[in-house]
C-alpha cells in the first residue's frame, strides 16, 4: 500500500527528537498532515523542515504537554492547519527515576503530569474531531471514518521496574486509560491501541558517562543508562542491540495506518524479545 495516511491529520507530541519524529517523517512520507510538537522550538522546527524537503505537510506547535492551555491549543493548532484531526499519537515523555523511600512528591506528579494527565487531556480536548464528527458521518454514510488513538508505554509500564515506580505506575495507568478508550470510542470506528518499548536507542537512554541532565522546573532530572548497565540489558535481549527509533516507529505507522483498522485495545510490546 502506498501513501496510507493521504489526506490524514495527525498530533504526534515530542516528535521533535528519537521516536517521535521518526514516526513524524514516516507519517509524512505516507501522505499525512503533521502536527510536530515539542517542548523546545529548534527540534521541532528542525522536523518541520525535514518534512518539507521532501515535500510533506506539517506544523510545528512548540509548547509543554504539561501546561494547562496545552491540550487545547494543540488541537486548535491542527484544526487551524489542516482542518481535522484524524491519528494521535501521545509521545512525549521522560523519566525521573529513584528509589521509593528518596521518592519526592514532585517526582511522583511529574510523571503522571507527563505520561498520563497530558494524554487525557489532548484526547478530550480533540473529542469534537473524533466522537463528534463520527456521530455525523455516521448520519450521512452508515459509517464513520477511522480515527487512531496511539498512546507510548514502556516495558515498565507492563512488568514494573526498579527505582521508576513513579514512570512504571503513570505507564500502567496508560494500558487501562487506553483500553477504556477503545471500549468507549470503539462505537465511532476509533482505534485506540498502546506500544510498550523496551530498550529503544534515544537521548533518554544513551550511556549515562556521555549525557547531559535535562531540566524541568529548575530541577535537574539525569537521564541515561550507566555503560555496565547496557551492556547487561544487551546480553538479555534476543536480538542483541537495542532498537533504533526507526524501528520503533514502524509499529505506530502500523497502528496509524488502515492496516490496523481491526486492531483495538491492545498492548502491543516493542522489545526485540526481550519479553514475551
Amino acid at each position: 500500500m502506498e501513501n496510507m495516511l493521504q489526506d490524514k491529520v495527525a498530533i504526534i507530541t515530542g516528535s521533535g527528537r528519537g521516536i517521535g519524529q521518526a514516526a513524524a517523517l514516516k507519517f509524512a512520507s505516507e501522505g499525512a498532515k503533521v502536527v510536530v510538537s515539542d517542548i523546545d522550538s529548534e527540534p521541532a522546527n528542525q522536523t518541520v523542515e525535514k518534512i518539507k524537503k521532501v515535500g510533506g505537510e506539517a506544523v510545528a506547535y512548540v509548547g509543554d504537554a504539561t501546561a494547562d492551555d496545552f491540550a487545547e491549543g494543540i488541537v486548535q493548532a491542527a484544526a487551524d492547519a489542516f482542518g481535522g484531526i484524524h491519528i494521535i499519537v501521545n509521545n512525549a515523555g521522560y523519566t525521573w527515576d529513584g528509589v521509593i523511600h528518596k521518592m519526592s512528591d514532585k517526582m511522583w506528579d511529574a510523571m503522571m503530569d507527563i505520561h498520563i494527565k497530558a494524554p487525557f487531556k489532548i484526547i478530550r480536548a480533540a473529542a469534537p474531531f473524533f466522537r463528534d464528527a463520527a456521530k455525523l458521518e455516521i448520519e450521512e454514510s452508515g459509517r464513520a471514518v477511522a480515527r487512531k488513538i496511539i498512546n507510548i508505554s514502556s516495558m515498565s509500564g507492563t512488568s514494573g521496574n526498579a527505582g521508576q515506580s513513579n514512570y512504571a505506575a503513570a505507564k500502567s495507568a496508560v494500558s487501562g486509560f487506553t483500553k477504556s478508550m477503545a471500549k468507549e470510542w470503539g462505537r465511532f470506528n476509533v482505534q485506540c491501541n498502546v506500544i510498550a518499548y523496551g530498550w529503544i536507542d534515544t537521548r533518554l537512554t544513551k550511556n549515562k558517562e556521555e549525557t547531559e541532565d535535562l531540566e524541568r522546573d529548575g530541577d535537574k532530572v539525569p537521564v541515561g543508562i550507566p555503560k555496565a548497565q547496557r551492556q547487561a540489558m544487551t546480553m538479555m535481549i534476543p536480538l542483541g542491540r537495542p532498537g533504533t527509533p526507526e524501528e520503533a516507529a514502524g509499529p505506530i505507522l502500523f497502528l496509524a495506518s488502515p492496516l490496523s483498522d481491526y486492531v483495538s485495545g491492545q498492548v502491543i510490546l516493542v522489545s526485540g524479545g526481550l519479553s514475551m
